[in-house]
């Protein structure tokens, strides 16, 4: 049963790795992947003679993996196969083994793949150097053949190291080693450099289009006119062709085009459109066409922007906000799905059509953690808008999902309030010190009916500490329809406020009473 469960095991892992999303780290590739093929091991134990077996019996087998990506190197563990890397004449052993030891002659598996139904992995990321050597070997190979006897065989057949495999699993052999003999052997000759991570030299090397203008033509197609510039971007209706369905044309602003970090973002605003498939995300356009210039095509979203929207609807009502909030949330767990996180969702971000749908759009700051990954770092530069970014942003710590729950729940407040949770002083907090004396202004006051419980829904969503925030967009759309028990019971008027008449009447009992004891004694 084991051997048929290492070759499901790597087999699986091979054809389903390269299947996940190019948007996904390595760590999450992987772990999607092995918590499937650990499933599938587990659920056939349980359908064989062997489940009322040890642990240990049936589809069960040890897994050690090696991702070499960009300038890293990710180790995925468990069972007793063991990773070592060999650096400067010293054997790293980098993995831990997963054995639990009965007696002298008995022991067993404590973890592997197909024990559980759920399965514990140990990862490890470990930056690579030019000539580090990696060694991945089996209990059958480490128990016989010593650490030094490996370092010789490596460093003695520097040119050809499947003779030095081999060279190793002999040794094993001859020192009466009675298991399966496996070794592998990789050896990092060359890393990539800076410029080949780059993700303009990786998608496509175009002229920028020249100035556009209405009635100007590019690759197809006709521009109409102009629906937006800013600093980053000029913006442009535009017609494919014959087809009477417009879409929009997006450039790159001519000062930025001289900078590489600028065109490196617009190139991955649309790669970035071309993985996420939601109904609540703009959406990418594709003539078929081979382009000749840089340039974007996306949908063109009939409507306004949630910013303009406020304007024409100062107060909206609590269901509106739930509705407008839920399609948001909706739009960010598909970015968070690839480990994406948009970074600058605020109103002008966001465009409501004609049938009332939200779509979240301008992709530009976007951060992708296994683009991140190739490049073998992580961009600080802070890209959103200050009233809606998430403290941990300014003072350089860890962002996550929570950062941008943190956005949408300061748009969620101001959609009723027309205020912000903290007013201008986030931005102004740069340090932990500052942040702790941040404080939260509650949504309720004389303008609006608005339930107790709601200011509190809005309080977590914007909490300063990322770690007291709901963890997920969708988490946070359920609790503005969904009252927490405790909060309805802390919230609640005291007696006096929801009726008076039984109050004083409570009052006038307890006072009769105590007249009462007083005139018996």
């Amino acid at each position: 049963m084991s051997r048929e469960a290492s070759e499901a095991a790597v087999r699986g892992f091979l054809e389903a790795y390269y299947d996940t999303s190019q948007a996904l780290s390595v760590k999450k590739s992987a772990q999607q992947v092995l918590q499937a093929v650990n499933g599938w091991l587990h659920s056939q134990t349980r359908q064989s003679p062997f489940r009322y077996e040890e642990k240990d019996r049936g589809y069960v087998c040890t897994f050690s993996a090696l991702v070499l990506k960009s300038s890293a190197a990710h180790v995925f563990h468990v069972g007793d196969t063991r990773v070592y890397r060999l650096r400067d004449g010293a054997l790293e052993q980098l993995t831990q083994d997963h054995r639990l030891v009965v007696s002298a002659g008995k022991s067993y598996l404590s973890r592997a793949l197909g024990v559980e139904s759920r399965l514990d992995l140990d990862y490890q990321a470990h930056h690579l150097e030019r000539g580090d050597v990696f060694v991945l070997a089996t209990d059958g190979i480490y128990e016989y053949a010593s650490s030094r006897y490996i370092i010789n065989a490596v460093q003695d057949h520097a040119g050809d190291l499947d003779a030095a495999a081999r060279r190793i699993v002999a040794e094993a052999h001859e020192r009466g080693s009675p298991d399966n003999l496996t070794v592998q052997i990789v050896r990092v000759d060359q890393l990539p450099d800076a410029e080949a991570r780059d993700v303009q030299h990786r998608l496509a090397e175009l002229p920028f289009p020249p100035a556009l203008a209405p009635r100007a033509e590019i690759d197809g197609y006709r521009i109409l006119r102009e629906l937006h510039v800013s600093a980053r971007s000029q913006v442009w209706l535009a017609q494919d062709g014959d087809s009477p369905v417009p879409v929009v044309v997006k450039t790159l602003s001519t000062e930025l085009r001289a900078d590489p970090k600028q065109v490196d973002r617009f190139l991955l605003e649309d790669w970035i459109t071309q993985r996420i498939d939601s109904a609540h995300v703009v959406r990418r356009c594709d003539s078929g066409r081979r382009k000749t210039y840089l340039y974007n095509v996306t949908e063109y979203i009939e409507g306004q922007t949630l910013a303009q929207w406020m304007i024409d609807n100062p107060r909206p009502d609590l269901e509106t906000v739930r509705r407008i909030v839920e399609q948001i949330a909706r739009g960010l767990t598909a970015f968070h799905r690839l480990e994406m996180l948009h970074q600058d969702l605020r109103p002008a971000n966001l465009m409501i059509d004609r049938t009332g749908t939200v779509k979240v759009i301008d992709l530009g700051s976007t951060r992708v953690a296994g683009i991140d990954e190739s490049r073998g770092f992580e961009d600080t530069q802070l890209l959103g808008t200050v009233q809606y970014m998430a403290p941990e942003y300014f003072t350089g710590e860890y962002v996550s999902p929570r950062s941008d729950l943190f956005s949408l729940g300061v748009i969620a407040y101001q959609l009723l309030s027309g205020r912000l949770p903290y007013g201008a002083e986030v931005g102004r907090a740069r340090t932990r010190e500052a942040q702790r004396r941040l404080v939260y202004q509650s949504v309720l006051d004389d303008k609006r009916e608005i339930p107790r419980w709601i200011d509190e829904v809005l309080r977590k969503a914007t909490q300063v500490d990322p770690s007291r925030r709901y963890a997920e967009p969708s988490e946070f759309a359920h609790a503005l329809r969904h009252p927490d028990a405790a909060w309805l019971q802390r919230t609640r008027p005291p007696l006096l406020e929801r009726n008076p008449a039984r109050f004083w009447q409570v009052v006038s009992i307890v006072l009769f009473i105590a007249l009462m004891i007083a005139i018996a004694n």
